[in-house]
């Protein structure tokens, strides 16, 4: 598969997006804590790669500090009007540089084939981004 521009929106269509996703390269399920409990499901794309279309004003954001950090490196976003997950910002991504992570769940336009076998699951909960945890069952 190759870089395809997907549409991406919540529930009530407040916010709309564009993203340049190559989902053949992968697609995270974490268990850091967030996650676990928002059942977290994205893909990464640079800042080049995305754009907002419309509704950053209907976007409420919300920053966590892992213990042991020393300041938020993710801002999560979400319609304030109904609460759905969107596309949220990293500072320090895995090259390095700021990132977004695009909610998989919010793109209008992703099917099945597009998204066969491309989920990697990552334990967020340990610092161990390379590679899954033990348990994957509930992610």
């Amino acid at each position: 598969m190759a870089l395809k521009t997907y549409s991406g929106s919540c529930h009530c269509g407040a916010v709309r997006f564009e993203a340049d996703i190559d989902l053949s390269q992968g697609t995270n399920r974490c268990n850091c804590s967030i996650c676990a409990k928002a059942r977290s499901w994205f893909a990464l794309v640079s800042p080049d790669r995305f754009r907002q279309l419309s509704g950053a004003e209907a976007q409420a954001e919300y920053q966590w500090t892992p213990a042991g950090q020393p300041a938020s490196n993710l801002h999560y976003r979400f319609c304030k009007t109904c609460g759905v997950r969107t596309a949220g910002r990293g500072e320090h991504g895995p090259d390095g540089g700021p990132f977004y992570f695009i909610a998989i769940g919010a793109l209008d336009d992703a099917d099945a084939d597009d998204l066969a076998n491309s989920i990697r699951y990552v334990d967020g909960r340990h610092g161990r981004f390379d590679r899954p945890p033990k348990d994957i069952r509930l992610m």
